[in-house]
């Protein structure tokens, strides 16, 4: 009897010590880290970009695999579908399209910024449209106009103080001339929510769609908006297809280099989007 009770503690002590090593196998995936999921190495993900945008550039100078689409809706649309790891799209995008309560619930963007960026308006090179359109951004936001729309979306922090406005006169043979005697200003967008985007009526609403009434009705002139190739937007402007590129753009020194830019009117970041945990 001593002899059977002695080896059934035997056993009884082997079977705790293997539960013991199993919760200690070094093989766990999710072993250190705190929120119990393995780490992932960045580099191993494909990240959807928007074609030309600063997102795909700051993906590419990492050596980054990507998964190029016409829009950053369309990468987020990749995200949410499985056919991409992450997504690499403007922060003031992420804010509005991610997270509880938005039209990407079950995304989340992280707290590193890839990049900082301007936000600016572009026009044809040369273009006397540019220096008028600084005038009607510093004349609201001098009077909060261009405060109040802003607050619309929730991206009044993000706004970048205007200089005040210049004396403008306009060219006889300049584009704001020949947008006048036409009797219509063309702006070149993509659909890019809190941005230009349309609302449950199918009509363009956002920052940028109502800031470019805004010129659009101190011009004079009625307003049309037209989805175009984001990565052919100077050549749509050169051919005189559209008027401006009135769309989050960054400005960079290729795009200054292209067209005619703005002021700055808002501060901007790449993030990286990815599922929620």
């Amino acid at each position: 009897m001593k002899k059977l009770l002695a080896l059934l503690l035997a056993a009884l002590m082997c079977c705790t010590l293997l539960a013991a090593c199993g919760q200690n196998d070094t093989t766990d995936p999710t072993e250190g880290t705190e929120e119990g999921t393995t780490a992932v190495d960045p580099a191993t993900l494909v990240y959807a970009v928007e074609t030309g945008s600063a997102g795909e550039a700051a993906a590419k100078e990492k050596g980054w695999e990507v998964n190029s689409v016409a829009t950053q809706a369309d990468a987020l649309m990749e995200v949410k579908a499985g056919t991409s790891d992450a997504a690499i799209i403007d922060l003031l995008m992420a804010t509005a399209m991610t997270g509880e309560g938005t039209s990407y619930p079950d995304l989340t963007y992280g707290e590193e910024k890839l990049t900082t960026e301007e936000y600016g308006i572009g026009c044809r090179k040369g273009s006397d449209l540019a220096a008028y359109i600084n005038n009607v951004l510093a004349e609201s936001y001098a009077d909060g106009s261009m405060q109040k729309i802003a607050e619309t979306y929730k991206l009044q922090d993000a706004l970048v103080e205007q200089p005040a406005a210049e004396e403008f006169t306009p060219a006889a043979d300049g584009d704001v001339a020949y947008i006048q005697e036409k009797g219509k200003l063309i702006v070149g967008i993509t659909e890019f929510e809190p941005m230009d985007y349309k609302d449950a009526d199918g009509q363009w609403i956002g920052f940028d769609a109502d800031m470019a009434k805004l010129v659009a009705e101190k011009l004079g002139v009625e307003i049309e908006f037209i989805v175009i190739d984001w990565d052919s937007k100077i050549m749509e402007l050169d051919a005189k297809s559209i008027d401006v590129v009135w769309n989050g753009m960054t400005i960079t020194d290729e795009v200054k280099g292209s067209m005619e830019c703005t002021n700055p009117y808002f501060n901007n970041a790449q993030v990286v989007v990815s599922p929620a945990k």
